[in-house]
């Protein structure tokens, strides 16, 4: 077992070294200038053509009838010892069934795994947990606290004051991302691992340095390392950011896809315009840099990819480099009509995949 230091970036010392690292900096933060640049480009623009609208929210007070819906399963707190933080959970399913735990991405929070949470449990506990920081899950006011070593331990700490010592683990994007690395610095905990449109973080860490199209893909990283302004964009005219990531031609669901209906909406304004509901999300992007590339690498579980392949913040070309990481079965599956929002936009076929691939490794296991 590699603890979560030992998996994050060790650097020898040296010269060279030393002027990778001012170089790799000098990177990151001229690119943070130019997107810094751009925004606000977009910000004048808006006030611009309506500046009484730009700066218009609406205030949310009453969560949407859809976060309490009982069939998506039952609203549970656990507090860690260690942390001290309250993490929030919807749950379905009976206590003491295998667990499937599944970790949402970002701008996302539980209900973004509504249908697997009706889905799967059938045969599971299923979890669907607030990552720190975000919804009703505490959010420690520090950006140290939001290192990825902070959050792959949240995981650990969270599986056993659920009372178990393995999952089935599940993540998307952003919680793709946690999901590769607790994966890695804890395979024991992890029987099975599923990852949704997000490659292994050594494969993107090295494809976004040799492809500008993915590094302008990823502009966000960079454009987050800033302090305040970009949870301020994101408040202009209403959230209209957060809208049009989920609706929009270019990054939303598409036609032939399961789209958002007008209540799903109101529930991620609803949590991402509370006071501060923006920040620590936000956090989690900046400590990136000081975390990649990883000393360790190797995935030892079965292993499977979903990816869609209309994902506007990933080149599906790093979706099929992550099979040399995984040392286990491996299965990619990517499907043509589908956005990043892949277990949203594509629910049935999702699911089906998720379950296909559970009992082919337990018929790979009786074999």
């Amino acid at each position: 077992m590699a603890s979560p230091t030992d998996c994050l970036p060790w650097l020898p010392g040296g010269f060279m070294v030393t002027v990778r690292a001012l170089l790799f900096w000098a990177l990151v933060y001229s690119y943070c200038a130019i997107c810094a640049c751009i925004e606000l480009l977009k910000l004048l623009w808006s006030i611009g053509r309506s500046p009484g609208k730009t700066f218009q929210r609406i205030i949310r007070e009453n969560p949407p009838a859809c976060l309490s819906d009982p069939s998506l399963g039952t609203h549970c707190y656990v507090r860690i010892k260690d942390s001290g933080l309250r993490f929030h959970y919807v749950a379905a399913g009976e206590r003491g069934k295998p667990l499937m735990l599944l970790l949402h991405g970002f701008p996302e929070f539980w209900y973004s795994w509504r249908h697997q949470l009706r889905e799967f449990k059938s045969e599971y506990r299923v979890v669907a947990l607030d990552l720190r920081g975000y919804g009703e899950t505490d959010a420690p006011s520090h950006q140290k606290n939001y290192k990825l070593d902070c959050l792959i331990t949240d995981i650990k700490d969270i599986l056993e004051s659920l009372g178990y010592n393995k999952c089935m683990l599940i993540g998307h994007d952003w919680g793709g991302m946690i999901a590769w690395l607790v994966a890695i610095c804890y395979p024991e905990m992890v029987t099975k691992l599923i990852v949704v449109n997000f490659p292994h973080p050594s494969v993107f860490t090295e494809y976004i340095l040799q492809h500008p199209s993915q590094l302008i893909k990823s502009g966000y990283y960079f454009f987050f390392q800033m302090p305040w302004f970009p949870e301020f964009m994101f408040t202009v005219n209403d959230f209209k950011v957060l809208k049009n990531l989920f609706t929009s031609r270019t990054t939303g669901i598409g036609r032939k896809g399961c789209r958002l209906t007008a209540e799903d909406i109101e529930a991620y304004l609803y949590v991402f315009s509370q006071p501060g509901a923006l920040t620590g999300p936000i956090n989690h992007y900046r400590n990136i840099f000081s975390c990649l590339p990883l000393q360790h690498h190797e995935v030892t579980m079965p292993t499977l990819l979903l990816w869609g392949e209309r994902d506007a913040f990933m080149e599906v070309e790093m979706a099929e480099t992550t099979r040399i990481y995984v040392k286990n079965h491996f299965r990619l599956t990517i499907l043509s009509e589908a956005s990043h929002w892949l277990q949203q936009d594509q629910p049935d076929i999702v699911n089906k995949l998720i379950w296909t691939f559970l009992k082919e490794e337990t018929i790979r296991k009786r074999e």
